[in-house]
């Protein structure tokens, strides 16, 4: 049976390098270029594949659907300090679930929201 080697997120934002810039400063990501119009963002394995639509509904319009990723980290404290220090627009502060994981999430400046999150040892 096949395996997975990767995923991607493919998403739409209104502002491609406005966009860029907050995945690269607020929660970074490392930048790829991709093809006119679209831009790689990667943090380790996870990839989102961002396309400008400038004239479509915004993320943020869309309420619960907004909300497309959940990224387990390998250091979910100093991965949330590293969002924190640059102000992310934080959704759900750092705290311990009874379903033993350890997250938070974030909404980006598009209104799609990310939870992240480390397996509670």
């Amino acid at each position: 049976m096949p395996t997975s080697t990767e995923t991607r997120h493919v998403i739409a934002v209104q502002d491609l390098a406005a966009s860029a810039a907050h995945y690269r400063d607020v929660l970074g990501f490392d930048l790829h270029d991709f093809a006119h119009g679209w831009q790689i963002f990667k943090l380790g394995a996870f990839v989102i594949q961002a396309g400008e639509c400038r004239d479509e509904v915004p993320a943020a319009d869309t309420g619960d659907h907004s909300y497309f990723a959940y990224v387990e980290v390998d250091d979910i404290d100093a991965y949330f300090a590293r969002v924190q220090a640059p102000g992310a627009r934080l959704r759900k502060t750092l705290r311990d679930e009874s379903w033993g994981m350890r997250e938070f999430a974030v909404e980006t400046i598009d209104g799609h929201r990310i939870m992240f999150g480390m397996e509670i040892e």
